[in-house]
């Protein structure tokens, strides 16, 4: 855990190098986020918000500046994608168990585990259902579940219900806000979503055009607990039209 302290984003600049040549995607990003703290990650499409996640979770190395993490040994890092990635030959209940087992946790536990995870994400009476057998909300739900219970220091949802139409995404984003107010995490996510954003996020941070700078950093006092009525109230309103404003 990370206890009190925040994970630093000292200068953070990313360039690939590729066959056409240099692009430059991140530039001088420099930012934290604090334990337990809900960030969204808004921007134009293309300006490198996965990437972000991608240097976060250590899948790519740095062209520049440095990530400090605030523990000694490697952080638990999660991962969700708008893909859920989930094993069609595993039932609900073994893909949540997955994580588990690659740690080598003790079968009863892991298993107890997995059971309460699934109810709390309202699967506990499809255990033993394929994945085939689920609608795209519903497997989401898995894979937040198999996120969960690796108890990550960090956990990063890249659009994780950009491919779910748009009455599911809603109905998922207060599922998400329900688990996380459950088992509170440090959470970055990305969405192209004003509205996503502004009911899950303590803060909401808007990226420029590649190469991408911080254009907004929004602290959202919208107060908690939210729900779908939250949408409607003239702050989430005032705070849409800013965010809106923000990214060019």
């Amino acid at each position: 855990m990370f206890g009190t302290d925040p994970i630093r984003l000292n200068h953070v600049g990313m360039t690939y190098d590729d066959s056409s040549g240099y692009l430059h995607v991140l530039e001088d990003i420099h930012t934290h986020v604090n334990p337990q703290e809900f960030l969204c990650v808004l921007g134009p499409s293309g300006c490198g918000k996965t990437t972000l996640l991608r240097v976060l979770a250590g899948l790519d190395p740095l062209s520049q500046g440095e990530i400090i993490f605030p523990v000694r040994q490697a952080p638990r890092i999660g991962l969700i994608f708008q893909e859920n990635s989930l094993m069609p030959w595993r039932t609900v209940l073994d893909n949540i168990l997955l994580p588990l087992q690659l740690a080598g946790a003790d079968p009863q536990e892991a298993r107890a585990g997995a059971v309460e995870m699934a109810e709390l994400v309202g699967l506990g009476e499809f255990l033993d259902a394929w994945p085939a057998a689920l609608s795209g909300g519903m497997a989401q739900r898995v894979a937040i579940a198999r996120a969960f219970i690796q108890d990550p220091d960090l956990l990063l949802l890249d659009e994780p219900f950009g491919a779910l139409d748009a009455l599911t995404r809603e109905q998922m984003g207060v599922e998400l806000l329900r688990v996380w107010h459950t088992r509170r995490k440090t959470v970055v996510m990305v969405t192209h979503s004003i509205s996503e954003a502004l009911l899950l996020a303590d803060r909401i941070l808007v990226l420029s055009n590649r190469p991408a700078v911080i254009d907004l950093d929004l602290s959202n006092d919208i107060p908690r607990p939210r729900s779908e009525e939250t949408r409607y109230t003239k702050k989430f309103q005032a705070y849409a039209r800013l965010l809106r404003a923000a990214i060019r």
